[in-house]
């Protein structure tokens, strides 16, 4: 086997030893020890063009960007493919697919071997974290796609740095990934929490592969943080800052396509004058309790891996620029120059277009353009509302959690939980309906707790105790909240405007947060009152439409409650008593 520069770049001997022998189970060619340099991008670039892996774009249009299409069968998040590997079904818990570590593992590497014979497997250090940071991990992924490799030097802090963390320590996740024929039935993303390892096979899509991400930031991310005190959550965090220079820290928990990255790097409207949103991420939140007693917060991405539908200079005018240069797009739509284009970024479509599938499209085609789950990975430090505090080894200190769904019935636009204990239970009894970033159909209404259940990395009735558990060392406990973008009239039109509208909502949180903001109480939680509200500016919604947006019906609570059964009585044997308490209380309330 032939090393770049016939040598490696670590002096670590348990990453040289781990690396020559998944080379040896592979049968790889060559091995590529990536440093992360300039000169390597463009390297590896080029290659990916040569290659046909990468399609160059319109570089006055979109300077440095580059286009991906994936195989159509291979276009989202698994779940049915995903397992978590442990010794007992029930430390995995009954919402993850569970295997016994020993027969995965043998499997996998039945799939593994050989499989990159006459290939060149690429070695990927990464960081989840800023540098220095207490609590930023190592990542090592072992790769046969070019498409991973480029992806990670955007998603992570890829290179020399994570072997520099790193050191002489064990200490690092296990990575490898093999695209074998991209078979369907060969697809596996499996995850061992006690070997901090994970394996993928089959799969070329970027939630399935690009490993830093969902798989180890969140399944084995959550395991990690359980044991060590703190939490590994699917959240954006925002910074808001007021006309007078206030700064408040605030997560959010959507589930995948709910609106995340919108939010993350929402531009207020026109009244607002003088406040300002600030990005520190938009999808993972490592948050661990300081020695003042406050949450802190760090993203341990370095870019955002978003979906492209519904993007648009009226939607996200931050993403539109942030995803401008430098971007790499999967499976969304080709003009005849090499411009992007997808399903909400234009009112008007052009004549014609090459689609997802590289097949002609006009606008009569039955079709869409681009994949409802087509995506963008691009680097953080284009976006211009960056946070100064983004690599902060310390994090930032949250005052608020955000918890929200997509739901067009039922759930008020936002409410405030009572205190920690209800918060949890508002948050683990939250649902939305399904969108395309997970296989399956779209739109049936599922429970999603914290919008963790697809990357919960253990037991999830453990989980909810360890989120109850956590209040014994956060003394300033943020305030939880839960907001509902989605719901719907009697017509079938949205209630609330969104976008850069939801800074309304935000404003009343931050208010409710510094105490300035006054609420009546409800049996579900807080509520602002119009009074409360700030509408102004507002001329097609009033203070009666604001009561239909938030407006609760007793029934249709009652069949709420009611619904939580199903998750509740899976998760019984593990389920907190404290929530099943909560419960009760609410109805009680109602």
């Amino acid at each position: 086997m032939q090393m770049k520069n016939g040598k490696c770049n670590t002096q670590n001997g348990a990453v040289i030893n781990w690396v020559n022998r998944m080379a040896g189970l592979c049968c790889a060619e060559k091995i590529f020890w990536c440093d992360g340099s300039e000169a390597e991008k463009e390297l590896l670039t080029n290659l990916a063009v040569a290659e046909g892996i990468l399609i160059k774009l319109n570089q006055e249009k979109l300077p440095g960007c580059y286009y991906h299409r994936s195989h159509p069968s291979d276009v989202a998040r698994v779940e049915q493919c995903t397992y978590i590997c442990t010794d007992t079904e029930e430390e995995a818990g009954p919402t993850n697919n569970w295997a016994l570590p020993k027969q995965m593992y043998s499997k996998l590497h039945a799939l593994c071997a050989g499989a990159m014979a006459g290939k060149t497997m690429y070695v990927v250090p990464y960081l989840m974290g800023p540098l220095d940071s207490p609590l930023t991990k190592v990542g090592i992924e072992l790769t046969d796609s070019l498409y991973v490799v480029l992806s990670m030097r955007i998603m992570t802090r890829m290179g020399q740095v994570a072997y520099e963390h790193l050191g002489e320590s064990e200490d690092f996740n296990h990575g490898l990934h093999c695209m074998l024929d991209l078979s369907p039935d060969k697809r596996f993303i499996a995850h061992f929490p006690k070997d901090n390892t994970i394996i993928s096979t089959g799969s070329n899509y970027g939630g399935n592969v690009l490993l830093g991400k969902k798989c180890f930031a969140l399944r084995i991310g959550s395991y990690l943080g359980r044991n060590e005190g703190w939490l590994a959550e699917h959240m954006l965090i925002l910074g808001v800052e007021s006309p007078t220079g206030e700064k408040t820290f605030v997560a959010a928990a959507f589930p995948s396509a709910c609106g995340k990255t919108n939010f993350a790097m929402m531009i207020p409207p026109p009244h607002f004058t003088g406040w300002k949103i600030w990005t520190i991420g938009d999808d993972i939140a490592w948050m661990k309790p300081g020695p003042d007693g406050q949450l802190y917060a760090i993203n341990p991405e370095s870019g955002y891996f978003g979906v492209a539908p519904g993007t648009s200079c009226q939607t996200n005018l931050n993403a539109m620029k942030t995803i401008s240069r430098d971007t790499i797009y999967t499976n969304v739509a080709l003009t005849p120059d090499l411009d992007v284009w997808w399903e909400g970024k234009d009112e008007t479509p052009p004549p014609e277009l090459i689609d997802w599938k590289g097949n002609p499209w006009t606008p009569e085609s039955k079709e869409k353009a681009a994949h409802p789950n087509s995506r963008f990975a691009a680097p953080m430090t284009n976006n211009p509302m960056l946070a100064p505090e983004v690599n902060d080894p310390a994090g930032v200190p949250i005052s608020a959690i955000i918890f929200g769904g997509r739901r067009s019935t039922t759930i008020p636009l936002v409410y405030s939980a009572f205190n920690w204990i209800h918060g949890v239970y508002v948050g683990a009894s939250m649902s939305s309906e399904t969108t395309a970033a997970a296989v399956g159909a779209v739109g049936q209404v599922r429970r999603d707790p914290m919008a963790m259940l697809p990357f919960c990395g253990y037991n999830m009735g453990d989980y909810f105790k360890h989120w109850l558990n956590l209040r014994k060392l956060v003394t300033i406990p943020p305030r939880i909240f839960h907001v509902n973008w989605f719901r719907k009239d009697d017509d079938g039109k949205f209630l609330w405007p969104g976008f850069g509208e939801n800074m309304r909502v935000l404003k009343w949180i931050i208010e409710r947060c510094r105490g300035r903001a006054g609420a009546n109480e409800t049996p579900l939680g807080w509520v602002p009152g119009p009074q409360d509200f700030d509408l102004e500016g507002m001329d097609e919604f009033d203070s009666e439409r604001l009561a239909a947006a938030q407006r609760m019906s007793m029934d249709d609570w009652k069949r709420e409650v009611l619904s939580q059964d199903e998750l509740f009585i899976k998760l019984y044997s593990h389920l907190p008593k404290e929530l099943i308490f909560q419960r009760e209380l609410l109805v009680a309330r109602l």
